[in-house]
């Protein structure tokens, strides 16, 4: 007797096909898979932009600044950006600290100019410029510095070492971002800590001070922020940028006349001293210009300030946030004590001195 034969449904074929489908592994991954790794790198960061090129594109947008530094028998360089076809120029006030004359020569269109200080942020490092009778200049196209990533190529220009001209350009990519570094004025003495800059390993140098940070698209995302030889950093990293989304606000608040604790509009109070700390109990004088308003009031060097108008000073940070609140013609009531004479209390109308 034969055997009979069962023939096999039609549906179970269709389940065979899907369970080998679902053993090659085309099925949605289940929910708990790790998502990708975000803000670090995968694989070699894109290649920066060339500096040759962007010193073409972003160049004529920018200024030399040249400061004669007439206290200390000195000068500085700097860089500027150009904000305003009418001269307005963007730095840091580092560039123009302790300056008795400014110059300024467009790269746009090769002309020099004197300069005004139209006001300035001792604390953040920003200074508002003018070039007197200037015109029809190429301004600078500005990015936003909130959009800055790590990893971004960038590419940092200015007046490298002071020696004027076609811009110096030296390419990198963004190594950190929100850094703090503690930034000292040795033609003050004092010290400001400057927080939220762009850190990256393009290597700036004195006379970059001020220049523009690029990016790929040739737009201003920061300005550089380099160390000189009045103008010391504390703190890694190669080069720093100042994110320009901060500094165009500051320059805002400047171009608008709205003073504040740290932002200083006009000309700069003069007391005719150098000072240093002194152990948290005042400003040491170390230098006393003559016929300037200290010497005339009888400040002698080694003596120690220790308040103006009754407010306490006991740095020589304090002093000079202190005097930036006042003007040229201002009358303060200046105390003092010297090692051999006591203390001190007289009246001292400040003059007009170096900005920043």
């Amino acid at each position: 007797m034969s055997k009979s034969h069962r023939r096999t449904p039609w549906w179970s074929w269709w389940l065979l096909i899907l369970t080998v489908v679902l053993g090659l592994g085309l099925v949605t991954p289940p929910a708990h898979a790790s998502p990708p790794v975000r803000g670090r790198f995968t694989e070699a960061p894109a290649p920066p932009p060339d500096p040759l090129a962007t010193v073409g594109q972003v160049g004529p947008a920018i200024v030399d600044i040249d400061a004669q530094l007439g206290y200390q028998n000195a000068v500085g360089a700097g860089t500027g950006i150009v904000l305003d076809p009418n001269g307005e120029v963007l730095t840091n006030n580092h560039v123009i600290a302790g300056a008795t004359d400014i110059k300024a020569r467009d790269i746009g269109n090769g002309q020099s100019y004197d300069v005004d200080v139209v006001g300035y942020d001792r604390s953040h490092d920003i200074a508002l410029l003018r070039l007197r009778g200037a015109s029809g200049l190429p301004t600078a196209n500005l990015g936003d510095s909130s959009q800055v990533a790590i990893g971004e190529p960038v590419v940092a220009l200015g007046n490298a070492g002071g020696v004027g001209g076609t811009p110096s350009a030296v390419a990198g990519h963004v190594t950190a971002l929100n850094q703090t570094v503690t930034a000292s004025d040795a033609l003050t003495g004092s010290s400001e800590t400057l927080s939220g800059l762009i850190q990256m390993d393009a290597a700036i140098r004195p006379g970059d001070s001020g220049g523009p940070t690029v990016n790929a698209a040739n737009q201003v995302i920061g300005m550089n922020t380099a160390a000189s030889d009045n103008y010391k950093f504390s703190g890694g990293g190669t080069g720093f940028a100042i994110p320009i989304n901060q500094a165009r606000a500051i320059a805002g608040q400047i171009r608008a006349g709205a003073a504040s604790a740290t932002v200083h509009i006009g000309p700069t109070p003069f007391l005719g001293v150098g000072v240093t700390d002194h152990g948290g109990n005042g400003a040491k004088v170390v230098r006393v210009l003559p016929n300037a308003p200290a010497a005339q009031a009888g400040i002698a060097k080694e003596d120690v300030i220790t308040a103006v108008d009754g407010q306490p000073v006991d740095s020589a940070t304090a002093l000079t946030s202190i005097l930036d609140q006042h003007h040229p013609g201002d009358t303060i009531s200046l105390s003092w004590h010297g090692p051999l004479t006591g203390e001190h209390t007289a009246n001292v109308t400040l003059t007009e001195g170096p900005p920043g």
